[in-house]
Parts: C-alpha cells; sequence; structure tokens
C-alpha cells in the first residue's frame, strides 16, 4: 500500500472548502489593488535559487529538491519571488510593460524537518511589484498584506518592519555584527557559529535562548543607515501611521535571502508558538539587475496558506453552493431524474443525486451529508402527476412543484 511522501499533505474534499474561500478572497483583494496573475513553473534551473537567494543560505545549502538531468541541474521552486523576475525579464515585460503588479498562487517546495504549519509541499500566496522605487509603494505593499489579512477573517495579528538599508547599509550591518558576534562565538549554537561567517543576518532569526539572548544584548538601532535609506524608512512608516496600519519597528527583522534591502517586514501571529510567521516580505531593488534586467526596484511579500488556515476563521464556501439534491423513488423516476438534472445544471443550478440506489431515508441522509439546500423527491406518483416534492433543508417545509416550473422556482 501506498503512502504519501513525508513532508505532504493530501488536501482532502471536507478541507478543500476553505482553501478555495481563502484562495477567491485573495483573488478579488488583490484586483482591487489591480495585481494581475502569473503562473510560472514549478521546475527551474537550480542556478536561478542559488544566484539570487545566495549560496550560503539555508534553502540553497540544504532545503532545495534538486533534479539531475546529465549536464542539467533543475530545481523545484523553494519560492516564488526569483521565478517571477525571470519570467518578467525573459517575457521582455520591463520593455513592454514596465511597472507591473503581479500575484501568484501555488505549491512551493523545500527540504526541510516537517512541523506544524510547515511542509516540504507548502503552499504561497503572494504578490511581486516590480519597476519602482518609491516608498509608496512599500506602504500600498504593507496594506495589501492587511487587507488580504481582514479578508481572510484573521485578528490578532502583528505587523513588524524594519529597513536593511542600500546594499552599502547592508554591507556595514553585517561588518558590524561579525564583529560583535565572534566575541561570543563559543556560546552560540552551532548553527550560529557557522552563520557567524557564512550569512551573519541569519543569526537574528535563531530561535535558540543563549542566541536570542545574545543578539538581544547588540542594541541594534537604526544607525547603519545612511541618509537616504533613513529619509525612505521615515516616508514607509509615516505612509504606515497615515493609514492607520500599526505596525512595531523591529530592528532584529532581517529576511534570510540575498536579495532583501531597505524595508522588509513580517507578519505573526500569537496562536503558532515559536514559528510565529504567518506571511513576510520585503524590497529587492538590486534583483532584476543582478538577474541582468534593468535597475528597477521591487517588493513582494507571500503567506504560507498553511499557516494561514490555522489561524483563519474564514468559512468554508460548501454551504454557499445552494446544492440541490434529487432522490428518486423507482426506475421511472430514476430515468426522469437525469433530464431533471441535466435540466438544472443547465440553467447554472448545482445538483447532485443518490448514485447508491438507497432507501428514502438513507438518500436523504446522503444529502444532508452534502450540505444540500433542498432536496427534490421523485417517485411515479408525482410523475403521472407532472410534479416533484421540494424540500428546503434549513426549515423542514416541503412543497409539490410543478416540474414545468422547477428551475424558476430555485431560482428564486
Amino acid at each position: 500500500m501506498f503512502k504519501r511522501v513525508p513532508g505532504t499533505k493530501d488536501i482532502l474534499p471536507d478541507e478543500s472548502g476553505s482553501w478555495q474561500s481563502i484562495e477567491i478572497a485573495a483573488r478579488k483583494i488583490f484586483s482591487l489593488y489591480n495585481y494581475r496573475e502569473i503562473r510560472t513553473p514549478l521546475i527551474e534551473e537550480a542556478s536561478l535559487f542559488n544566484r539570487t537567494l545566495g549560496e550560503t543560505t539555508e534553502i540553497v545549502q540544504k532545503q532545495m529538491f534538486l533534479i539531475h538531468n546529465q549536464e542539467d541541474v533543475y530545481a523545484l521552486r523553494p519560492e516564488g519571488t526569483a521565478s517571477i523576475v525571470r519570467s518578467y525579464l525573459e517575457n521582455n515585460l520591463d520593455k513592454t510593460a514596465g511597472f507591473v503588479k503581479l500575484y501568484y498562487i501555488g505549491p512551493m517546495f523545500r527540504l526541510e524537518r516537517p512541523q506544524k504549519g510547515r511542509l516540504r509541499q507548502f503552499h504561497h500566496i503572494g504578490c511581486e511589484a516590480i519597476g519602482s522605487q518609491e516608498p509608496e509603494l512599500d506602504v500600498e505593499v504593507i496594506a495589501l498584506a492587511e487587507e488580504l489579512l481582514k479578508g481572510f477573517s484573521i485578528a490578532d495579528y502583528r505587523i513588524k518592519i524594519n529597513s536593511l538599508g542600500c546594499p552599502k547599509d547592508k554591507q556595514a550591518l553585517t561588518l558590524k555584527l561579525k564583529e560583535a558576534l565572534q566575541k561570543n562565538a563559543k556560546e552560540l549554537c552551532p548553527d550560529c557559529r557557522v552563520r557567524v561567517n557564512n550569512n551573519v543576518l541569519r543569526v537574528l532569526d535563531c530561535k535558540n535562548e543563549t542566541c536570542r539572548k545574545i543578539v538581544g544584548d547588540l542594541k541594534l538601532s537604526e544607525s547603519h543607515l545612511c541618509p537616504e535609506c533613513k529619509e525612505h524608512f521615515e516616508k514607509v512608516k509615516n505612509g504606515l501611521k497615515n493609514l492607520n496600519i500599526s505596525f512595531q519597528v523591529e530592528p532584529y527583522l532581517v529576511r534570510g535571502l540575498d536579495y532583501y534591502n531597505r524595508t522588509v517586514f513580517e507578519i505573526s501571529h500569537p496562536e503558532l508558538g515559536a514559528q510565529d510567521a504567518i506571511g513576510a516580505g520585503g524590497r529587492y531593488n538590486n534583483l532584476v539587475k543582478e538577474l541582468g534586467g534593468p535597475d528597477l526596484g521591487g517588493i513582494g511579500f507571500a503567506f504560507g496558506v498553511e499557516r494561514l488556515l490555522l489561524v483563519s476563521k474564514i468559512a468554508d464556501n460548501k454551504d454557499k453552493n445552494g446544492l440541490v439534491y434529487l432522490v428518486t423513488l423507482g426506475d421511472a423516476a430514476k430515468n426522469a431524474g437525469l433530464k431533471i438534472l441535466n435540466d438544472l445544471r443547465s440553467a447554472g443550478i448545482p445538483c447532485d443525486t443518490d448514485f447508491l440506489d438507497k432507501s428514502l431515508k438513507g438518500a436523504l441522509r446522503g444529502a444532508n451529508d452534502a450540505a444540500a439546500k433542498y432536496v427534490l423527491i421523485l417517485g411515479d406518483d408525482e410523475l403521472k402527476k407532472n410534479i416533484i416534492t421540494l424540500k428546503n433543508m434549513s426549515t423542514g417545509e416541503q412543497k409539490e412543484v410543478s416540474l414545468q416550473n422547477l428551475t424558476g422556482e430555485l431560482k428564486c
């Protein structure tokens, strides 16, 4: 007997309604902000992620699913931004459109230890705005993230923001951190001892209590920012205040991928424990140029759908379908029922019937299990009179309806 691959999950029909509700809400809200959907392949050249995420990042070193095909090495995408920027350039959107707003919904893959809300195949809802470096865009993107959370019926989240500054500022911060952390390197966890030399910003993300205490004693501030980056960050903060968006400046917040600079942000939720992030993002003003394109700014974010569902109160959309369930009694009614179902579906009315030849009681139980809004009961007596019994499953009320008027009755 075959089993699913560890770190993956079957999304069963009883669960998929909640997924659909989140996806429907996301599409609606993205359209309000004039974002258009993009769908990139699940598989990319591994070198794309090596170059954009950084050779020393944990994703590249430990977490990528690699596929070797003779001389070629491919990877299942671990995140969406690099793929979208690759597509933006390969399809000449920088020349034909310039500034674009794009969103995506789909699976990502990372080879890591499965845990609550974190799987090897997981799903992102995210967006990228490419072609502008204006701080007002940062504000709109964070506002969009909050609007999505409201649309997902999620409350009690926290928005944390920081600025890594331009590449020179980021380098200054990196050198400052290395110098400070090397003094306590022996007290750091084994992973962070390696990170101090290879990717020191990742030390700030470590959940180890000793590492967190050492990092907390560093007293980080915005002192590494140049005047231009300070001004940019002030405009972002003022813009968020103007929109009444609550946020907290978190000097220890970094994004562990090499392409991030200037504004970075993370959204957390207290119900998720230590691994409390439900979404994150930031600016990547050098990524387009790094991949061979013009010098254009970009910013984006992604939510983990599995994590959203852990804290969302969004309703399963199953009960909104208005399903009509047909119960037939006898061969003649069963034959006539196929025509009735066909006519209802042609009129845009979702419907189903019992295909297991159950008793009336069993068929009604099946209608209830299917969350049907109405049940139609058709037997030989009804056929002779050219009528059908219509039962409202919410109220229990039932009445006889002419077969000719059935579609109109259900559409009322």
